[in-house]
């Protein structure tokens, strides 16, 4: 098992993914701690649905039923202050 920094896995992610194609996990560091892991990708059917599944089956969570046609994505008009405007207040 291979452990670095989040800016050196950033500078060097090429190299990492290498290590992680032969068979290395890496697990990336925030000032010392461990935070996330990379891991090679089984080859079998391992998407996030089957990730889920234990979810699903005990009723925890539903999947969409139908995939979202992104091209039909439009813009939605309204009234009254813009989000930017309201983010930049919530800030203050």
């Amino acid at each position: 098992m291979i452990t670095a920094g989040i800016r050196e896995v950033k500078n060097n992610l090429s190299r990492y993914l290498t290590q992680v194609k032969a068979g290395e996990d890496v697990v990336i560091t925030d000032s010392g701690l461990p935070v996330a892991r990379i891991v090679k990708e089984n080859q079998r059917n391992n998407g996030i649905r089957n990730a889920l599944l234990p979810l699903i089956r005990n009723g925890v969570i539903t999947l969409p039923s139908r995939r979202i046609n992104k091209g039909n994505l439009g813009t939605v008009n309204s009234h009254g202050k813009l989000i930017s405007e309201m983010v930049t207040e919530d800030r203050r």
